[in-house]
């Protein structure tokens, strides 16, 4: 048996750690002595604390460990899924973290070269565009923002599935229209979209006419410098918006390998003043 202070210093984890494992549950000692409180720890405990600390470094929370020590998932092996699950999340960090540093260095060059650090604002084209009428297959919800991918992917899916079943044509990309003039705690009213060629139940018209439009080729995050772009674009020309800004999907996000890689057009709806 090991005193707390032995195991504390074999295991590099301080005394007051331990304690609080013990408290949460995670890791209680072997023995207590009742006369004096004193806490022992058996040596084959070791091991488990060593476990606890490396997955740790793979940033599990004390939660997520305890469940784990304290269900099957060592020995019937599904802590191997587990570490998987953890590996891809660790991936996306990193992806998202390179894609940081490479705003960070066009930034950093930027203000280097003497420009204004939201000089790449100049490089967002906007063009006035008219576009016709469109038969529109749809499904329209109030949708939070942590909830659009999963909310993309079903709605999406259901869209297609009628697309397929119907016999239906698809004339143009999936879209999303945003009805919403501003964030709610409800959430935002979207539409989920697909244009269709022929004209028939579940579907509505929806006849854009002047847009000003701007095809972005990156990550979805840039979309947001976008609308910013063609408000300012429009109020300067004297224009104003009045229909629902949307989004056209001209790359599957599934189907690539790098966010840079996605092709979205954003359209903003409006008429002269």
């Amino acid at each position: 048996m090991l005193s707390i202070g032995e195991f504390s210093s074999i295991c590099r984890v301080s005394t007051k750690t331990l304690r609080y494992y013990d408290e949460i549950g995670l890791l209680t000692p072997s023995e207590i002595n009742p006369q004096n409180g004193y806490r022992y720890y058996a040596i084959e405990q070791m091991e488990t604390l060593l476990f606890i600390n490396r997955l740790k470094t793979y940033s599990f929370s004390l939660d997520e460990i305890k469940e784990i020590i304290h269900s099957d998932m060592l020995q019937d092996g599904s802590i191997c899924h587990v570490l998987l699950r953890k590996k891809e999340e660790i991936e996306k960090r990193i992806h998202e973290t390179g894609i940081m540093l490479e705003q960070l260095n066009g930034d950093i060059f930027n203000l280097q070269q003497g420009k204004s650090i939201m000089s790449y604002m100049n490089d967002i084209d906007v063009q006035l565009v008219d576009v016709p009428l469109m038969y529109l297959l749809s499904v329209r919800k109030m949708v939070q923002i942590e909830d659009y991918p999963e909310t993309y992917a079903t709605c999406f899916g259901k869209l297609f599935k009628k697309i397929a079943v119907g016999g239906l044509t698809m004339v143009g990309p999936p879209m999303v229209l945003f009805h919403s003039s501003e964030f709610t705690p409800d959430g935002l009213d979207t539409e989920f979209a697909i244009p269709i060629k022929e004209y028939a139940t579940g579907t509505r018209d929806f006849n854009p006419g002047l847009c000003l439009k701007t095809v972005v080729q990156g990550a979805y995050s840039e979309l947001t410098s976008v609308y910013a772009k063609q408000r300012e674009w429009a109020e300067k020309e004297g224009f104003k918006c009045n229909n629902a800004p949307y989004e056209a999907y001209v790359t599957d996000p599934s189907q690539i390998e790098n966010e840079t890689e996605n092709i979205t057009e954003v359209y903003y709806p409006v008429k002269k003043i």
